[in-house]
């Protein structure tokens, strides 16, 4: 039988803390977004600030289009709550919205998440994330858009072998992750579009030249172990990781009759590579090999890393292969939690990108691509509602309250977008204390909430 959910808590004993809940993340937010420099040459109908709060309002609601945004622009109830929840005096439709949107450049938006990251660090909150004495960063790239008849200057074409083009962004993402939270933290991501003045596609690895040292530069201090898959395992991006006083683990499969794996096999009879075996959570058997300071290739002997080749069995008979490459130097006191951080990396792609393409985000439909960067806004201001979501997930008492309330993230969404559409919400209290308690527990404040 599946396990009960806990009990909810008492009416009036939950607190918003004021810098971490939803109200106080989007004070911040819109304070970065009053700094972007308006590019808008005659005087605006609507402030640069209010359409960037419009965009960030429609993923926060998980609408899912813009024109089912717009379409509920002039209601009277759904005026009055973006006034009261996100500041928002006066919303513009929908090609409003995408018009001035293509115009701002990606990244005129990295600052609220360095300042929210920064929020997160006074407040004490990434402390629960370092792993092995350090943060762990998982980065990975994904598909936003791809189309065979829209395009944009920004785009990168593929040419099939019939012929045709497909014209597509991606971006790269950086997200802290830890390897027993649900939870992750995603950073400001890597747009992976065709660069200014570039007449070649953009890549994974070119993105990676942006964002690794960016991501250097908005958090000197902060000691980060990188996560990256087995593109990442060459001579030329290990160095970059070590230019920017990165850490790393990078998953491996080194391949039969490489120098890495003949060197690990090697050691065995002299003794450099070292046995441990044990067993799992699940008590199947598992075994790990490693070695430190061995050269990662023949062309790049000078490169010295620490490898790990890990398996263990399944229940179904098989067996599970996982290798990877590290600098962190390996014994058998921390081999296993190496290879848990390592491992760690999937949670860029099952709790973000999976979340976000099939959890109510929609990442991957066309809220409106533009002539410039309308296709990469949208998708930096999703991350930034995701960021939001994650740190009430594990932060806020009202949203942990209403999740256990309704058990599933898009039964939540449904439920916030009617009580948006249908009642006259005074604040986020209010709002999620409907949710958790009833209407008849929601009068928290002297408005509360009114049918509309």
């Amino acid at each position: 039988m599946p396990a009960k959910p806990p009990p909810l808590p008492l009416v009036g004993s939950l607190k918003l803390r004021k810098t971490l809940s939803v109200p106080g993340l989007l004070e911040r937010v819109r304070g970065c977004f009053s700094e972007v420099t308006e590019h808008r040459k005659t005087k605006p109908d609507y402030p640069l600030v209010d359409v960037l709060m419009s965009g960030l309002a429609l993923f926060s609601l998980k609408d899912g289009s813009l024109l089912q945004f717009d379409k509920q622009r002039g209601d009277k109830a759904r005026r009055h709550n973006l006034k009261t929840l996100f500041g928002i005096p006066d919303a513009p439709c929908d090609s409003q919205m995408r018009t001035v949107l293509d115009g701002v450049k990606p990244q005129r938006l990295r600052p609220v998440f360095r300042a929210i990251h920064q929020e997160l660090q006074r407040q004490g909150i990434l402390e629960g994330y370092r792993f092995l004495g350090k943060y762990l960063v998982s980065i990975d790239g994904t598909g936003i858009f791809s189309s065979g008849a829209i395009s944009c200057p920004d785009c990168c074409i593929k040419t099939h072998k019939d012929g045709r083009e497909e014209y597509y962004h991606q971006m790269l993402a950086a997200v802290l992750v830890h390897p027993d939270k649900n939870t992750v933290l995603p950073f400001f991501p890597e747009a992976i579009t065709k660069q200014d003045g570039s007449k070649k596609n953009d890549c994974e690895h070119n993105a990676s030249k942006r964002l690794i040292p960016q991501l250097r530069q908005d958090f000197p201090r902060m000691e980060m172990i990188l996560l990256q898959d087995a593109l990442s395992c060459n001579a030329p991006h290990i160095r970059l990781l070590k230019s920017n006083g990165y850490s790393f683990i990078i998953t491996a499969k080194a391949r039969s009759g490489s120098l890495l794996l003949k060197t690990v096999l090697d050691g065995l009879a002299n003794g450099s590579t070292q046995e441990l075996a044990g067993t799992t959570s699940k008590k199947l058997r598992c075994g790990y090999r490693y070695a430190n300071d061995i050269p990662l290739n023949h062309a790049n002997q000078d490169v010295r890393v620490n490898y790990i080749d890990y398996w263990e069995e399944r229940p179904d008979g098989t067996t599970f292969i996982y290798d990877c490459v590290t600098d962190i130097p390996l014994t058998a006191d921390n081999v296993a939690d190496v290879v848990r951080a390592g491992r760690s990396r999937w949670k860029v792609e099952n709790e973000t990108f999976n979340t976000l393409k099939n959890l109510g985000y929609n990442l991957e439909h066309n809220y409106g691509h533009g002539k410039q960067h309308l296709s990469t806004v949208f998708a930096t201001l999703m991350m930034l509602t995701f960021l939001i979501d994650q740190i009430q997930e594990a932060c806020c008492q009202y949203f942990q309250a209403a999740r256990t309330r309704l058990q599933s993230r898009t039964a939540l969404w449904e439920k916030m977008r009617g009580m948006f559409r249908e009642h006259l919400i005074s604040d986020w209290e209010s709002f999620y204390a409907a949710i958790i308690w009833g209407y008849e527990h929601a009068d928290l404040t002297p408005k509360g909430i009114r049918s509309g």
